[in-house]
This record gives structure tokens, C-alpha cells and sequence, in this order.
């Protein structure tokens, strides 16, 4: 960063106590750097000398130093060490892409789950009481992605957001791209893929199958995909975009198409006569690259994740580049 900064605190963030607000604002910031810039004067509150459990106020003006860290850290990818050992409120700002008085972007990890269920201890919307307002309002998940998907998830911070982001998921306008590694090489280099999908309980869990058109409990639907690079014949990383939003669709889509997704712990079927490929983690490489959506003050949000952990070795390992290929929009 470069000067001193001064930043308005936001009406949300009443009565929260100066150590979190450097933890959402500035996450690389340990909290012993922050205790020497208060006590060395470097970091004030409407010119005054504060403490790390001073509590902000809307409107207050709060002194940033030059600091060897800054904003960007935020929506770092983080490890499984991280999700073991990080408080939940810290956590949270450390997944953050983006946030405004009305929305919060989280860069989900792989591995966590973003709502409870049979053997989840730990999951984004339990962990979202750590960002409850002083007026009690807890902020709401309006959409999900699956608990071994990573990348864009959007938070309402408010009930009218709420209303306003469920509402544009449920009428489509949205767009959600998403980035796969999977097995083999599709014929088509981009393509429409549409079938009916019906849920099933199996001794491993409900998974979802292709359906025939009528049948019980089957729903539509509808995905797009066009290959982006290949290594040799054996992979290709695809770009994937779901019209419908169907529980694992994509998952399912790429197995239907006979290319399912590398490492996916319920479609990706063994193949004695296919090699899994050396050097590359058995985990799903999923991740929710990119949403483009209404904003409820207005306007258009769009939001861009980078690849989790286990997906940038695989990258680094194909050659191939973690910002995206080079023709990308």
C-alpha cells in the first residue's frame, strides 16, 4: 500500500471490535503487527488511539499506515491446515472475494460444506452466526455448490438482498462458469448437453442419474461446456456453464458424455484400461470459477475465484495456465 489510507467505517460493521474489522479488511495482517501499530500510534480512529478491542462506529475514520500486506490476500485459496485451525470469523475473511454493504463472495474451499447434514461438524452457514450484524441479522446463503466443489459463493447481507440475488437465481439470470478437469478428450469441442435427472438413494449416499423424460421426480436439465486445453488424449480442462442448476449436474453431465470429472468421488468410475494420471491429487477438480448477477443496488456483480490448492498443482503439473487460457473473455 502506498501512504497513509484513511477508510470510512460502514454502517454494517457497528459496534465490531477493531481487531475483526482488520481481520475482513486486511486478512494477511497478523494480529501482533496490528497490536504494535496501535501501540506505536500508527493506526488511529478519528485521530484518536484505540485498543484491538475497540468497538467501530458507522461513519468513524480509521488510519491505515503503510502496510507490508493489503486487500489482496483476501480470496486466497486455503489449505486443509487452515480449515482445522481457523477460527470461524477468520476463516470467513480470509474466503472473501468481495463484499459491500448488500452482498458477501466467498472463495469456498474444497472440502467444506456449505449447509449441515449427516456428519457435518463444520459448514459456511453455521460459521456465518461469527458475521451476525448488531441488529441480529445473520447473513443468508441464497444458492449452494457441493461440499468437494470449490469457488464462488454468494452471501446476502441483508433479508432484501436475500430476496432480490434468490429471486435472479431462480429466474436464470445468472451466469455461472465453472472450470473441470476431465478424463479423455470430448469429440465436440464445445457442445449443449440436455437429459433429465431423477435422485436415488444408494448404500453411498443420494446420487443422481439420467432419467427418462416423465418419469417420477425427474427434472430437467441443461448445461453447456466448451474444451479450453488438452493433454494429449488423456484430459481436457473444460469450461462448463449450468442453465439449470440440478443437484451434481455437472458432475453427472460429464459422465453421461463419457468424460466424467478427475477425482470425483461418486461418477468417476475406475477404468482398468485408463491410467490416473501420476502426480495428481484424487480429489474433484470442480471448482465454481466466475459469477456474473444481478446486484440488488443495481447494476451487474461479477466475481472471479482462483483455483483451489489441489487444482493449481494439477495445472502446474499439465502445463497449463492457472489465470486461464489466454483467449478467455
Amino acid at each position: 500500500m502506498a501512504g497513509i489510507e484513511h477508510i470510512k467505517v460502514d454502517q454494517d460493521e457497528t459496534g465490531m471490535r477493531l481487531d475483526r474489522w482488520f481481520k475482513i479488511h486486511f486478512p494477511g495482517l497478523g494480529f501482533g503487527q496490528l497490536q504494535k501499530l496501535l501501540r506505536s500510534g500508527q493506526v488511529r480512529v478519528d485521530g484518536g488511539r484505540v485498543k484491538t478491542d475497540t468497538r467501530v462506529q458507522p461513519g468513524q475514520m480509521v488510519r491505515i499506515p503503510p502496510l507490508d500486506v493489503d486487500a489482496k490476500d483476501k480470496g486466497k485459496p486455503l489449505s486443509g491446515k487452515d480449515l482445522k485451525h481457523s477460527g470461524d470469523g477468520e476463516l470467513l475473511a480470509r474466503m472473501l472475494l468481495h463484499e459491500d454493504d448488500k452482498v458477501f463472495v466467498l472463495n469456498k474451499p474444497a472440502g467444506l460444506a456449505v449447509q449441515g447434514g449427516s456428519g457435518v461438524t463444520r459448514h459456511i452457514d453455521k460459521m456465518l452466526d461469527a458475521w451476525t450484524n448488531q441488529r441480529g441479522e445473520k447473513p443468508r446463503l441464497v444458492h449452494r455448490l457441493d461440499r468437494d466443489t470449490s469457488g464462488v459463493l454468494v452471501i446476502a447481507r441483508t433479508r432484501g438482498a436475500a430476496q432480490k440475488l434468490t429471486a435472479a437465481f431462480r429466474e436464470r439470470d445468472t451466469k455461472k462458469t465453472y472450470w473441470s478437469l476431465v478424463k479423455g478428450v470430448p469429440r465436440k469441442r464445445d457442445d449443449k448437453i440436455s437429459t433429465w435427472l431423477v435422485k436415488e438413494a444408494t448404500p453411498d449416499g443420494d446420487r443422481m442419474r439420467i432419467a427418462k423424460h416423465g418419469e417420477d421426480g425427474a427434472d430437467h436439465a441443461v448445461s453447456y461446456y466448451r474444451v479450453l486445453e488438452t493433454a494429449a488424449q488423456n484430459l481436457a480442462w473444460l469450461e462448463m456453464e449450468p442453465y439449470t442448476g440440478r443437484t451434481h449436474q455437472l458432475r453427472v453431465h460429464a459422465l453421461h458424455i463419457g468424460h466424467p470429472i478427475i477425482g470425483d468421488p461418486k461418477y468417476f468410475i475406475d477404468d482398468p484400461n485408463w491410467d490416473f494420471p501420476g502426480g495428481v491429487q484424487k480429489r474433484l477438480h470442480l471448482h465454481a470459477r466466475h459469477i456474473d448477477i444481478p446486484h440488488p443496488n443495481g447494476g451487474r456483480l461479477k466475481v472471479t475465484a482462483p483455483l483451489p490448492p489441489h487444482m493449481v498443482q494439477t495445472w502446474n503439473l499439465l502445463g497449463f495456465p492457472i489465470d486461464g487460457p489466454e483467449d478467455e473473455d
